[in-house]
């Protein structure tokens, strides 16, 4: 293996490279914009698989210290019920990170062990092993990994008729409030407004954050959401959450310029083939689960550092690409069918959200176990020293 082409600079591109870096190989990092992503993004949930992961890749510990971790969750069903959610505590906590802070983390870490990261190098195509970017430069490549998210330029060039995302139809919007939920600052409350779902929880330096799951009409690439003034989003907002409790009082104590537009979220239908000949997915380019399931950045991070494992050891390619899909296909898709079904109750009609106060007490004593729904998804671990074994 001489050298790996990343396609991607944001969370699985540099969790793959420093992955590679500690198995022994080299890789360099195309990033399609002219400039690093930080202080972008909103807020992430890192669960305890994802945070293990992490270590390694060595930076589990800057992360950990800027995080904010998250022990209880409650959820709260039109301003009147309110249900503690069953939990693994024995797992760890879920760690709530700035996505901004994630990626310096692991931009940093991967800069200092050596790792190339080149701005400004969009891909348009492929000739052989030989990636094509839109400035005109070239840059050749024994291995190149697609980690270029949802709308993934690689995954189309594996294969041109490859699904594309799903709008879930809802937006994303996050702010940080000066009003103070009554809540701990280790517990986070999913909420069930009148006409949307929003979560939140209190800082534990002060405040609080908020994010919203809006309905929508229609999908808005991040630079059209970002188009419209943010005095439009916050009256939209208000006009949505400002009679729920406390969705109402968090957004009136929102400074406009802390609000943030996190653009329209999507969800990635099965994709058929992950790999052709020396190309691969990794990350939300192969799996984007909604956000609903609490693991997409987590199952990102794990695809980098499984795809490292199978590069390191078998030597050949296709065979290699194999294995990781084989190790993680079903995983990932596990965690998408549940989220789905979350995903749902995101966007209930009426009569559903009559009914939701009534049943969700009921669903969560017999059907929501968790050791039998997410604790298989939090106990994961990666066994880094254990050799991969070729598919036979």
């Amino acid at each position: 293996m001489k050298h790996v082409a990343i396609i991607g600079g944001g969370i699985a591109g540099p969790v793959t490279a420093l992955a590679l870096r500690k198995a022994g190989m080299d890789a360099t990092v195309y990033e399609a914009y002219p400039t690093g992503a930080d202080g972008a993004g909103g807020s992430l949930g890192l669960a305890p698989n994802g945070m293990a992961a992490l270590e390694i890749v060595g930076v589990a510990g800057e992360v950990r210290a800027a995080a904010q971790p998250i022990t209880r969750s409650v959820m709260t069903l039109a301003n009147r019920t309110r249900l503690k959610l069953p939990g693994l505590l024995e797992a760890g906590p879920l760690h709530m990170v700035r996505r901004a802070d994630l990626y310096r983390a692991l931009r940093d870490e991967a800069v200092k062990q050596g790792v190339t990261i080149e701005y400004g190098k969009r891909l348009t195509g492929v000739e052989g092993h030989t990636a094509v970017f839109g400035d005109g430069s070239r840059a050749r490549f024994d291995v190149l990994v697609g980690a270029d998210g949802v709308h993934s330029t690689v995954r189309r060039l594996i294969d041109p008729d490859a699904p594309g995302p799903k709008w879930t139809g809802m937006l994303g919007l996050e702010g940080v409030s000066s009003y103070e939920v009554p809540e701990d600052p280790e517990t986070t409350v999913f909420a069930f407004g009148r006409r949307g779902y929003y979560l939140y929880w209190r800082n534990a330096a002060g405040g609080s954050t908020w994010g919203v799951n809006l309905p929508y009409h229609r999908p808005l690439s991040l630079a059209q959401a970002r188009e419209v003034p943010r005095e439009e989003w916050m009256r939209v907002l208000r006009e949505t959450y400002g009679e729920d409790v406390p969705g109402g009082d968090l957004l009136r104590h929102t400074p406009v310029t802390s609000m943030q537009v996190t653009g329209a979220l999507y969800i990635m239908p099965s994709v058929p083939h992950w790999h052709r000949d020396r190309m691969v997915l990794v990350g939300d380019a192969a799996h984007a689960p909604s956000n609903s399931s609490g693991q997409g950045a987590s199952l990102s991070i794990e695809s980098g550092v499984q795809l490292a494992r199978c590069l390191r050891d078998i030597d050949d390619v296709p065979q290699a690409f194999a294995t990781y899909e084989r190790l993680r296909r079903s995983r990932v898709e596990k965690v998408a069918a549940r989220a789905s079904k979350a995903n749902h109750a995101k966007t209930p009609g009426p009569v559903m959200q009559k009914l939701m106060p009534l049943l969700m007490p009921l669903l969560l004593k017999t059907f929501m176990d968790p050791d039998k729904t997410v604790g298989p998804e939090q106990r994961y671990r990666i066994d880094w020293d254990a050799p991969v074994g070729a598919l036979s």
